[in-house]
């Protein structure tokens, strides 16, 4: 008879491309579990009675009661635990930070010698299973007779839409694109998020009777106080993400061939330039420096890559152990053959007689007493000056939001970082009804706390319209 526990202290590795494959193409990087991968290692699970992997997750998925779903081979039961508290299941199993996350306070992973649970892995798997065999159409729930809007498409905005969809209201989302999806679409590579997939899930959103108007640019187009005294709308949900680059303000950045890494990414991602048959133009690169450390660099750096550079650098300047970007970010690079070069700082972008980029001045970097970030200081070694050879520069040194929604609404407070200040995790601005979260108020960080700023917003506007009403 077959034990229930599956004691190995390893989880099942995830199939994926050969490094040497994938780095040439734009097919997805890992292949996902079978459904005999998934069982086994759903089994790792202990269930334990305090479920610290559920205290690890911004949105408080039910992690072990999914788990055992699947273990017992009942894979449409676990997607609908999933769907529950996640509006977008197939993403977060792709690509949320579970490492420092549920992942991190699993107690398999606490013994030594012992790995977590894939609670990831067997998200996507879960969420994949249901997409590939359920036939279920979701339907739009009875009216409540109240409307919301929610400016910005991308995973805060989708998931406060879907969850106030679900308790009746009329949500229309205005996304400044021409497709919904912000980052998920624009931001994370095909590799590591196929899009149809995240066309699925906004599939979905509609199913429920959320509408979507893209190409609106709020704050241009329309403004917060038109949406709300001229259409109706009794809350507004501001979810317009962080898209504004940041530049190093060093010499010779506006040389041609020197990125954003925001312009780079929706180049290749949203507007395809890596298809044989794009008309969008992108930089034919031979060597490309990326300069940052996130998750964003590591996505800039994968892409060059594929799209033909024969040398790709990250250049950091903390060390490796520094890295912010999920280490299976790092990891997967690395296997692609994308070259390090951390402790080193750009100080200068060198250009040709025609104004392009041929190189950039680096100085060599030592790390110093922590600073108020917690990580240690990078000092410049001096006289340690260098030149490294490149023909493009991108530049993922972070985002900030956009002013546009805050300089078109009367009394919507900033912090001095363009950042909306809240009233606290229910997401309510210095504004009556005016509620925000994500990117627009942390600045740039992950899918899935923007999420759980989304989720935390669509309870406090339902509590406020229900108690108004």
């Amino acid at each position: 008879m077959a034990s229930k526990f599956n004691l190995d202290p390893k989880k099942c590795p995830m199939p994926s491309q050969d490094p040497h494959v994938r780095n040439k193409n734009f097919q997805e990087v890992a292949l996902g579990y079978t459904a005999e991968m998934a069982v086994n290692e759903a089994k790792r699970c202990l269930n334990c009675p305090k479920k610290p992997c559920v205290e690890g997750c911004p949105v408080s998925i039910k992690i072990p009661e999914f788990i055992q779903k699947i273990a017992a081979e009942d894979f449409e039961g676990a997607y609908q635990v999933l769907a529950q508290d996640s509006a977008l299941p197939a993403v977060c199993g792709r690509v949320c930070p579970q490492e420092s996350q549920c992942e991190g306070r699993c107690t398999r992973g606490l013994k030594e010698g012992c790995e977590s649970v894939g609670i990831g892995r067997l998200e996507r798997f879960a969420a994949d299973w249901h997409r590939e065999h359920s036939t279920a159409q979701a339907t739009a729930p009875a009216s409540n007779g109240h409307k919301v809007a929610i400016i910005g498409a991308g995973p805060s905005g989708l998931t406060c839409a879907g969850d106030l969809a679900k308790l009746g209201y009329k949500v229309t989302v205005f996304e400044a694109l021409h497709v919904a999806g912000g980052v998920l679409m624009y931001g994370i590579p095909e590799f590591r998020l196929p899009k149809a997939i995240v066309q699925s899930e906004i599939d979905g959103l509609k199913a429920l009777g959320v509408d979507f108007e893209t190409n609106m640019v709020i704050g241009k187009v329309l403004t917060i106080d038109e949406l709300m005294q001229e259409y109706g709308y009794e809350a507004v949900y501001i979810a317009s993400g962080a898209g504004l680059p940041r530049f190093m303000g060093i010499p010779g950045e506006s040389l041609k061939g020197v990125y954003s890494a925001n312009e780079y990414l929706t180049r290749t991602n949203l507007m395809k330039a890596y298809r044989p048959d794009s008309k969008t133009p992108i930089a034919k690169s031979k060597a490309v420096a990326v300069c940052g450390g996130g998750n964003v660099a590591m996505d800039a750096a994968r892409c060059a890559k594929r799209l033909g550079a024969e040398t790709v650098y990250i250049v950091y300047r903390r060390g490796m152990a520094e890295l912010p970007a999920r280490r299976e970010e790092v990891e997967h690079a690395e296997e692609e053959g994308i070259i390090f070069k951390t402790l080193c700082n750009p100080v200068e972008v060198l250009g040709d007689e025609n104004g392009w980029v041929r190189g950039m001045t680096c100085i060599e970097m030592e790390l110093g007493e922590p600073d108020e970030s917690g990580r240690r200081r990078p000092i410049e070694k001096k006289g340690s000056e260098f030149e490294l050879e490149v023909d493009t520069m991108i530049m993922a040194l972070g985002t900030s939001p956009n002013p546009l929604i805050r300089t078109t609404t009367p009394g919507l407070d900033a912090d001095r970082h363009g950042c909306i200040i809240t009233n606290g995790d229910d997401g309510l601005t210095s504004r009556e009804a005016v509620y925000a979260g994500g990117d627009a108020v942390t600045g740039a960080a992950t899918v899935i706390l923007a999420m759980g700023a989304g989720k935390d917003a669509a309870k406090a506007i339902h509590q406020y319209i229900q108690k108004k009403a």
